[in-house]
Parts: C-alpha cells; structure tokens; sequence
C-alpha cells in the first residue's frame, strides 16, 4: 500500500470544539504532497463567538468569516477532498473532536474517518526539546511557515508523517504506526436512533 493520506487542521473561534472557523487540508499520494486547499468556517450560531484569546493565535475576525459556508455548507466539499483517507494531524484528538462535535451541531453524523496523530508520529521519531508544530516541522525538513494558519499547519503535519515514514522504512500509515508503536484512532461509530 502507497502511503496515502489527508493531512487536516482546523482552527477555532473560541474553546467549543464546534467553533471551526478555517480548515486546511493536504493530499497525499505515494508520499508526495499532490493537492492542497484550505477555506473559512462560519461557526454555527451559539458556537460563533470569537474568543480574544483565539483571535490573537491565528487572526482570524468575525467579519473575514461573515460570508463564508456553514459547517453544514462545507461538510460535503471537506469529505469530497478527504475521500477515504486516514485523516493526519497534529494533535489529532483536537481536530477529529473538531470534525466530530461541528458534525453534531449541525445535525449531522461524523464522518467516518480514522487518525493518526502526526504530534504522536513525532515523540517516536525525533529526539526534541519541544514536539510543537513548528519544531517537529523543523525536524522534518519543513523550516519556516505561518503557524496557526490551518494550510500551513496541515502541510507541516503532512511532512511529519512523510519523513517518519521515510526514516522508518514503510510505505504506508498503518505500518508508520505499526512500527512507531502509535495507534490509529478507528473511525467513530455512527450514533444509534430509536425507531418508534
């Protein structure tokens, strides 16, 4: 198996992890980056307040997201990208609570991804004083990029994964995460409704 995965970082209005207001997304194939797109999030309402403290982190404002989709707009054209990838990130129980609660406010199941956490990825294959993203970036070759923007972060912990796997000898996620000892986390399981 090809080492294909969808690298994905969110960003949020304020500490509700139904608050996204941006997502980056990185394809790649074989282990070369070979798609990459990222857009604005307009947080459902209850969830859209933006946090003082969030907006100094990656700068984004109510107003940048006044025009933009809906959780509920996007979902479809986020799925679209990510296919049936295992979907990376740094973090990666942040982002899939992300995709998973901004799911259920907008009446919507969560998408049935499984994750590796790029952050998890990085403990088991660089010695560092910090596994931030920047750092860890660093290490894999990935130097100078625009933190907290989700793009820039997606493609960092796309690099992540590309060099671990690259230094690990394997051609794939599940056996990165064989041979670092890390678990995939499985897809999450679709709620059950009552039949009347």
């Amino acid at each position: 198996m090809p080492l294909d995965f969808t690298a994905i970082d969110f960003e949020t209005a304020n500490s509700s992890p139904a608050s996204a207001c941006s997502v980056g997304l990185v394809r790649v194939r074989g282990g070369a980056v070979v798609a990459q797109t990222g857009w604005l999030i307009r947080p459902a309402v209850g969830h859209d307040e933006f946090n003082e403290w969030n907006i100094k982190i990656h700068g984004i404002h109510p107003h940048d997201v006044a025009g933009a989709d809906t959780w509920a707009q996007q979902l479809d054209r986020l799925c679209g990208f990510a296919g049936d990838d295992v979907l990376v990130a740094h973090n990666a129980g942040f982002d899939v609570k992300v995709l998973r609660r901004s799911s259920e406010v907008a009446g919507f199941d969560a998408p049935p991804y499984r994750s590796l956490c790029s952050l998890a990825v990085a403990r088991k294959t660089y010695d560092l004083d910090s596994y931030r993203l920047p750092v860890a970036a660093a290490a894999a070759g990935f130097g100078d990029f625009d933190h907290h923007d989700a793009l820039a972060d997606a493609r960092a912990c796309a690099q992540i994964v590309i060099d671990a796997a690259r230094r690990a000898a394997v051609h794939d996620v599940d056996a990165l995460g064989s041979a670092l000892g890390v678990k995939l986390t499985p897809a999450p399981q679709p709620a059950q409704r009552a039949v009347a």
